[in-house]
């Protein structure tokens, strides 16, 4: 295994493309695999879009359990610590995530209140950057300090997207930008939604302003585009899972529906995201769980029991004794991967998993991609919690999967 404190450096877009690049360079699907694995290779998530309540409620997360999960935007892995694990290895090939869960976690042991915390990571603004210098950058190592103190094409340095609103940058933040304006072209301003006192007013919203934007002509054309989902860290594998034989509007439409109609606002820090382009403020609504004043102390207190590695899961488990981990987390990767990836991945989970051990991941389509696909001696290993999974799957606020899944070793 390969942690990222021994070369992180310039963010790269070639593990990302040996992971994702399956066609031929010069076809039209190769063209857009190679041009995803371009742009994941920046940021691309300045947050996680994986509800970390439904996690640790499938994962029955607690104290002493040891974790493998894909680090992404490092909120969830920060909200895991609330619940004291005895260790959680991180991985993500995207260089920059890493560099991002790196800068996360210093910051938790660096700044002396929760207030401090939540200006620094929550809001953002004005004196985040000179913090960093002060407090943060003396904790961290050589390589991540090079990643944020590198100067940008406007002069600035890295770190100063924390002197405004950092969440509003990465992919998914110009994606989410993006968004907004198409909509305030049409007329709507999606901020709108957040006048709402009720779920019904909620309801009402959408259906008057946010619906139709998905019949209009520009919409539909755009989002028909593989290209056009890059944002969501879709890549074209995945883009044909979740369209499913529909159009991409008519889905698009459905999960915003989710979002903007299934739950409160004031329970629903995402679609404060999607809608506000913000968190809330302590007390206004609820927060995401690493954010929240309740879990400061405990995750602040745990923050050493996390170990950062710029590898697959595959490679990182492949490394590790049997019977070693307790809990696996995979996000939406499997949608990525072939079905000689699959068996690559779940025979080192297999190996791996002490006894009771649980995988959870997401899928973009609704149904969990694994059987049919991965090898059935793998298979037969796990216990599939379909009820569970539906449950869970309704449940998660951030609304853009199709499906959440649980998977439980047996005792075979």
């Amino acid at each position: 295994m390969t942690d990222l404190s021994a070369g992180l450096g310039r963010p790269s877009a070639r593990p990302v493309a040996r992971a994702m690049c399956r066609s031929r360079a010069l076809s039209r699907t190769g063209l857009s695999e190679r041009l995803f694995a371009l742009a994941f290779s920046g940021l691309v998530y300045p947050q996680i879009w994986e509800d970390p309540e439904v996690d640790m409620e499938a994962m029955a997360l607690g104290p002493g359990h040891r974790v493998v999960a894909i680090a992404s935007g490092g909120c969830n892995v920060l909200a895991y610590l609330a619940r004291s694990p005895a260790r959680i290895d991180a991985v993500d090939l995207n260089a920059a995530h890493v560099a991002l869960n790196r800068l996360k976690l210093a910051a938790f042991a660096a700044l002396p209140s929760h207030a401090a915390l939540f200006r620094f990571l929550g809001e953002g603004g004005p004196g985040n950057s000179a913090t960093y210098d002060r407090m943060i950058a003396p904790r961290l190592d050589a390589a991540t300090r090079r990643h944020f103190e590198a100067r940008r094409w406007t002069g600035r340095r890295r770190i100063a997207a924390f002197d405004g609103n950092f969440h509003r940058t990465g992919l998914l933040g110009l994606f989410i930008g993006l968004g907004h304006r198409v909509a305030r072209l049409h007329g709507v301003d999606p901020a709108g939604i957040m006048q709402a006192r009720t779920p019904r007013e909620q309801r009402r919203f959408f259906d008057e302003h946010l619906a139709p934007l998905f019949d209009r002509p520009l919409v539909r054309w755009a989002t028909g585009r593989r290209a056009s989902l890059f944002g969501l860290g879709i890549p074209p594998a995945q883009y044909d899972a979740l369209r499913g034989g529909r159009s991409m509007a008519a889905v698009l439409s459905a999960r915003l529906e989710k979002l903007a109609c299934h739950f409160p606002l004031s329970h629903n820090y995402f679609a404060w995201q999607a809608f506000a382009r913000r968190y809330p403020k302590p007390g206004e609504a609820a927060l995401p769980p690493y954010l929240a004043p309740e879990n400061h102390a405990t995750i602040r207190a745990n923050v050493g029991r996390v170990a950062l590695h710029n590898v697959s899961v595959t490679e990182l488990l492949a490394g590790k004794p049997a019977a070693s981990v307790d809990r696996f987390v995979l996000l939406d990767a499997q949608d990525w991967m072939t079905d000689a990836q699959l068996d690559a991945l779940w025979r080192e989970i297999t190996r791996t998993a002490a006894p009771g051990a649980h995988v959870i991941f997401r899928t973009a389509a609704a149904p969990s991609l694994l059987p049919g696909r991965l090898d059935p001696a793998l298979l037969d290993r796990w216990r599939y919690e379909a009820a569970r999974s539906r449950a869970l799957t309704a449940r998660d606020r951030s609304a853009i999967y199709g499906g959440f899944h649980l998977y439980v070793k047996t005792g075979a």
